[in-house]
């Protein structure tokens, strides 16, 4: 039996008709850069994320770099984040010519470690960026209170998090900003790149709205020196398409991964994914640990079971960041998951003979 790991022609075939009426619906109204497509979406992404406002850009680098440089992250500034994520959250601090801080993680749910930010913290600190890993949201509270004590801002990276939960209270909805990827095979995903940032703040909404569009206030006045990081109409469209279709694509998510769980619970040598008791985990991936994950992965292919390496080299060991002088051994707990991790297949169409066949083939390989 075959295992993909990643499945989007069949979510495509289930709302296919809905997706091309958007589409047509948009090309009749010649709407192809922001415009009316992207508004809607706006307004009902951010009621979504239990948000006041929400500005659709292209992509999430663009959603995370918008939110710092409107809230006024500058050269000589510092950022804290987290070594174990995708290297956009880091470049985007870097873009706005600051300088990314590091943190360890807790090693149960592989989110920033609240216990560890107060010894980072420096005069130049400006902001936080949590990064909720996997589909699971970072211990909020505890790095809410840090960044009100030490006047920070706190922009939380929810690209892997749409829905997700904390303490019942939306990703996105925490933090002075909340940035999200719709890169296609997210659990809200566009076709082609796109990306939002959500807020309760007026004001800065409006700020990164203005910054997306060459800093206009109006068409060719321009109060600020902007980029172009806008929302497509089409993708837009295809957005409000799925939004409707997220809860119920989440639960099977969590079905999926509670079967997975299941499955595994007895196995040897793995370690299943944690949610934490605050959580809602929305399983943008499923990620095990086991000693040998490389050899595993290549294990499993032969046996036509698609399985993916998710941030094998934290980003304080990357050569792009290698200026930083950071060595092997700062953050052991993210070079240890980084190690470790595999993970498996997971999208809403997985079904239980796919799920089954997989849990018992690694079962016989490391159980």
């Amino acid at each position: 039996m075959k295992v993909p790991f990643l499945d989007l022609k069949a979510q495509y075939t289930s709302i296919k008709s809905e997706i091309h009426n958007a589409l047509q619906d948009v090309l009749e109204n010649t709407a192809f850069a922001g415009g009316k497509y992207v508004d809607a979406f706006e307004n009902d992404f951010a009621a979504y994320c239990s948000c006041k406002y929400a500005a659709g850009v292209g992509n999430g680098t663009d959603a995370l770099w918008t939110a710092l440089i409107a809230l006024g992250v500058r050269e000589g500034d510092e950022v804290i984040t987290v070594p174990n994520t995708f290297i956009a959250t880091v470049e985007a601090i870097s873009y706005c010519g600051s300088t990314p801080v590091f943190v360890d993680v807790d090693e149960s749910t592989y989110n920033m470690d609240p216990s560890q930010i107060e010894k980072a913290i420096t005069p130049k600190t400006k902001a936080i960026i949590p990064v909720h890993l996997y589909g699971q949201m970072a211990d909020m509270d505890p790095i809410m209170e840090i960044a009100r004590k030490h006047g920070l801002f706190v922009i939380e990276d929810a690209s892997q998090a749409h829905g997700a939960e904390y303490k019942g209270r939306r990703a996105g909805s925490i933090g002075d900003a909340g940035c999200f990827s719709f890169y296609p095979g997210k659990n809200l995903g566009a076709y082609g790149e796109a990306g939002a940032v959500v807020t309760n703040n007026e004001a800065l909404a409006n700020k990164i709205k203005m910054f997306r569009d060459h800093g206009q206030s109006e068409k060719y006045y321009h109060d600020i020196i902007g980029w172009n990081a806008r929302m497509d109409g089409f993708q837009g469209a295809v957005l409000s398409v799925k939004l409707k279709y997220i809860d119920s694509w989440t639960d099977s998510r969590r079905r999926i991964a509670k079967r997975y769980t299941e499955m595994l619970r007895n196995a040897a040598n793995i370690t299943t994914p944690h949610e934490a008791d605050y959580a809602k985990h929305v399983y943008h991936i499923y990620a095990i640990r086991t000693q040998d994950s490389d050899q595993l992965l290549k294990e499993l292919r032969e046996r036509d079971i698609y399985c993916a390496m998710h941030y094998p080299v934290p980003v304080h060991l990357q050569k792009a960041y290698s200026f930083l002088g950071l060595k092997e051994g700062g953050f052991p707990v993210s070079e240890k998951c980084a190690r470790e991790q595999l993970s498996l297949p997971m999208f809403p169409e997985l079904t239980d003979e796919q799920v089954d066949f997989l849990s018992s083939e690694l079962k016989s390989l490391r159980g």
